[in-house]
């Protein structure tokens, strides 16, 4: 019988082998000198050892479902025969805390810096809606400026950046989907990769602009402005007005140029999409190699998507700094099972359809691997959705695992640098920060080469290191924050990712 080499157990209590290539009925399974009993699709499990009706299954060493029916060995593992089930976790707060060596050489990025001492890896000017009723206006406002060639000679500045969603009104002002939305328009108010704001509000909505400015916001800063549509006289005004004050605060912005920051200031957002049986064997290994760089250098690197560290948040439990930061973390863990409840879902309604093709079973499976962007740091925060990631390390930051609202979250606590692994395939950008995409398979990376920055397959089709491959993450990630544009940025995405998370009743 056939005996393909591409065959791989990645610990050795694991029950299953993932395929790096296609298996068919009566191929040999390498050293375990059995046969393949049924098609086995790349990235997908095998069996390599008998399994029982109710068993645990293991993969990475941890459990990731449990077996529908006996398997034997040779069988292919998949959602026929493997489903999700009770098991326990230990928590074990702090158990596996181990703070990682301090580089002994500092790097460095050019950056923009702003006043509060954060650094921004862009200059837009972003013209921010409190409300969907101001959206279009707030387009009209970026398109007549482009037209007018106002920016013409303003090297520093990237572009203007249109911020519209689909809230701001028909809900309360006391509850926590408004407190939620609050903080994401607050949070991309401050992001530093906006040399400039023009907040554009309609004027009767629940999310109005004074409340969101503050009281210690002074009103005449360069780089700040704001107008409501009712109160400036309708949308051609607004318009006209809207332009005259971007044109003063661009020549603000323009003012300021790149120049030298440690790399202690980046934020990383760290996001995977359209993920399959790769992601958590190449590209996601590789981007948590890059996050504890970072995070040896003194960065920040956010991990997010609740939903998708579920059935593996113990192994960030056991990497918190304290049992706060640990409970805090189990406390989300908890709220979202109240709330998937709530809303008649429940939390292995994830992998998707795309993930399942790719080969992942159970949101056990897809959270274990998931959790590897996050590296080995300890976990020093967590934090709610669109909250100030204050603390550097590695952060959590509290979101759905849908992408763009999780980036949206990311980007509002502070992240001017995404990272996002994809195994199926992802076409998106998030303006006003650049997008790094990494594959995690090569024909992934053939197939749309045009849309991934990063091919981080190699790692298994061709024995590529894992830190290796992180540390050019790193030197990529560097140069991006430099202004080297990405694939997204350059395809021109960014447009139409702004998704604040909506929780709660629409009025």
């Amino acid at each position: 019988m056939h005996t393909p080499s591409t065959l791989i157990r990645l610990h050795e209590k694991d029950q299953v082998a993932v395929a790096l290539d296609t298996l068919r009925p009566g191929d040999g399974l390498g050293q375990y000198r059995i046969p393949v009993l049924s098609r086995v699709a790349a990235g997908h499990k095998v069996a390599v050892v008998p399994i029982a009706a109710g068993e645990g299954v293991l993969k990475y060493g941890q459990i990731i479902g449990f077996a529908r029916s006996d398997i034997a060995p040779g069988d292919h593992v998949h959602v026929h025969n493997l489903g999700m089930g009770d098991h326990n976790r230990d928590y074990a707060f702090g158990l596996d805390c181990r703070p990682l060596p301090p580089v002994r050489e500092t790097a460095e990025f050019m950056g923009y810096h702003r006043s509060d001492g954060s650094v921004g890896t862009r200059n837009y000017l972003g013209i921010l809606t409190t409300v969907n009723c101001a959206g279009s206006v707030a387009r009209f406002i970026g398109e007549a400026v482009n037209r007018s060639g106002l920016l013409g000679g303003m090297h520093n500045i990237d572009g203007v950046v249109p911020i519209v969603h689909g809230t701001g009104c028909g809900m309360s002002d006391r509850n926590e989907g408004y407190a939620t939305l609050f903080r994401t328009l607050s949070g991309y108010v401050r992001n530093p990769n906006f040399g400039g704001i023009l907040l554009v509000g309609l004027g009767c909505e629940v999310m109005q602009i004074h409340n969101l400015i503050g009281p210690d916001r002074r009103w005449d800063d360069p780089n700040f402005g704001f107008l409501n549509i009712q109160q400036t006289g309708g949308t051609q005004r607004t318009v006209e007005q809207g332009v005259e004050m971007l044109g003063e605060i661009a020549r603000f912005a323009n003012g300021i140029e790149r120049k030298p920051a440690p790399a202690s200031r980046l934020v990383l957002g760290l996001q995977c999409g359209g993920s399959d049986g790769y992601s958590g064997i190449t590209a996601n290994p590789a981007l948590g190699a890059a996050a504890d760089l970072l995070v040896r250098h003194g960065g920040t690197a956010i991990l997010s998507e609740t939903p998708e560290i579920y059935g593996a948040e113990h192994l960030l439990t056991r990497r918190a700094v304290n049992a706060d930061v640990g409970g805090s973390l189990v406390e989300r863990i908890r709220w979202w099972e109240e709330y998937t409840s709530r809303n008649e879902c429940e939390m292995d309604n994830n992998p998707t359809p795309g993930n399942k093709r790719g080969g992942l079973t159970t949101i056990l499976e897809k959270s274990l691997g998931a959790v590897a962007k996050g590296g080995t740091a300890p976990l020093s925060a967590v934090c709610k959705y669109a909250e100030k990631a204050e603390a550097p390390g590695l952060v959590f930051m509290d979101s759905p695992g849908y992408d763009p609202c999780s980036v949206t979250g990311q980007i509002a606590s502070g992240a001017n640098l995404v990272a996002f692994t994809t195994g199926r395939g992802s076409v998106s950008g998030y303006m006003p920060t650049p997008c790094i995409k990494l594959a995690s398979n090569d024909s992934l990376f053939t197939r749309m080469g045009d849309d991934m920055d990063v091919n981080c397959g190699d790692i298994v089709s061709r024995g590529a290191d894992v830190a290796k491959k992180g540390k050019d993450i790193f030197d990529l990630l560097l140069r991006v924050g430099s202004g080297e544009p990405t694939r997204s940025e350059s395809l021109g995405f960014g447009g139409t990712e702004f998704v604040p998370w909506q929780i709660g009743a629409v009025m």
